[in-house]
């Protein structure tokens, strides 16, 4: 069976969500589909990244979204009431390219990832799976509160517009999927329950334990030029570690992360380190005592959660990320919704060596147990086959 992926971001190296996602799924699904891949870029892809992904696809296609047309693309979403973000995405030459393969390939099926690919698959009848994968809308709003006056503005024009997008695309797809149930609950649309939620999962055999020496005593990992990471970084640096530093004031906290932007280098102390990318994050959890990423924006599932807790790290995070995740509070991990509540559990994980292993340890085998890449993706697969089987009847 031919299955067409249409992704906005080539899905190799994987320091994003949505390409984290991507890459994983592709893994699977070449085990069951002949996989023809069309990704948008907008930097030049280097050969060695497509030489990660080349084994799982026939055939791969990169087109480069050039500033220029982006642009221009955006001022046309302005007017045509699209949300700015599938403005960006959408070129008509992309189009072209895709028609044409579509013709030439004949795919049984087209994969669409995120909001932003959508309207390349609207004029096919070609079965086809939209993956909402996180709720842009409901993320968008979650920054307003925290914006300044141009960009809170600037973002209610766009939450409103990605709502509606959100709405419209339901029925160009016979296939939704998304992240989570919260995300799920979301979407606006009265059938948003026949979405079908397809989690992330974790690589168990790259992300597991190891010892290695001591290089911090708090670690939050991410990409930290994202605006929620950001965010996150400095509720941590700026509210959290000085509580921390009431009870112990050698306490180290590490920004760790691709990208970091200007607001997260300025937290720089000899008291928060910021890496900037290194090229084994693993050593960054394994070398941690604590792993923190109370989030206070944002949706969908904490990959980051996912990674620490494989790696068997007592993990503190935010009701937020946890609606999505579903670890036992208190148990697989622990819930802080206020920078004292962070402090008080980092604190105690600090103080009460065992306390913080049985967390580790609940943690560790909760996600062993419910998140693995190969049994969330062959749900998709299935989803997937049983959609182009039905279209083959029909005709």
């Amino acid at each position: 069976m031919k299955l067409f992926i249409i992704l906005p971001r080539f899905p190799y190296p994987t320091e994003k969500g949505d390409k984290l996602r991507a890459f994983n799924q592709i893994k699977v699904l070449s085990k069951r589909f002949d996989i023809t891949l069309f990704a948008l870029s907008h930097e030049k892809v280097r050969e060695s990244d497509i030489e990660k992904v080349e084994p799982y696809c026939s055939s791969i296609t990169v087109f480069r979204l050039r500033i220029i047309s982006v642009i221009w693309n955006i001022l046309l979403a302005v007017f045509n009431g699209k949300p700015l973000q599938a403005g960006y995405y959408y070129n008509r030459k992309a189009q072209k390219q895709i028609n044409k393969q579509l013709k030439t390939r004949k795919p049984d099926h087209i994969y669409c990832q995120l909001l932003r690919t959508a309207a390349y698959a609207f004029n096919t009848d070609i079965p086809k799976t939209l993956d909402y994968q996180d709720v842009f809308s409901k993320g968008v709003e979650r920054r307003i509160p925290s914006a300044n006056a141009v960009m809170k503005m600037l973002f209610a024009f766009e939450m409103k517009r990605l709502r509606k997008y959100e709405q419209y695309v339901f029925s160009k797809f016979d296939n939704k999927t998304i992240i989570s149930k919260p995300d799920r609950d979301f979407i606006p649309h009265e059938n948003n329950d026949r979405i079908i939620i397809i989690p992330n999962g974790v690589d168990q055999e790259h992300y597991k334990p190891y010892k290695t020496k001591r290089i911090t005593d708090l670690v939050f990992i991410g990409n930290m030029g994202y605006p929620p990471n950001i965010d996150c970084a400095e509720y941590l640096a700026n509210k959290v570690l000085p509580l921390i530093h009431h009870k112990h004031s050698h306490v180290k906290l590490t920004l760790a992360g691709a990208t970091p932007h200007n607001r997260v280098k300025t937290l720089a102390s000899d008291k928060v380190i910021v890496t900037g990318w290194v090229d084994d994050i693993r050593e960054y959890y394994a070398g941690a005592a604590i792993f923190l990423a109370p989030m206070q924006m944002g949706t969908g599932l904490q990959n980051k959660l996912l990674e620490a807790m494989a790696m068997k790290l007592p993990c503190i995070t935010s009701s937020l990320c946890n609606a999505a995740l579903m670890a036992k509070e208190g148990t697989d991990i622990l819930i802080g919704n206020s920078p004292e509540e962070v402090a008080d559990h980092a604190i105690a994980l600090l103080e009460n060596k065992e306390y913080a292993e049985t967390i580790a340890l609940n943690g560790y085998m909760f996600i062993k147990s419910t998140y693995s890449w190969e049994g969330a993706t062959n749900k998709l697969a299935e989803i997937i086959e049983h959609s182009s089987r039905k279209e083959s009847v029909k005709k």
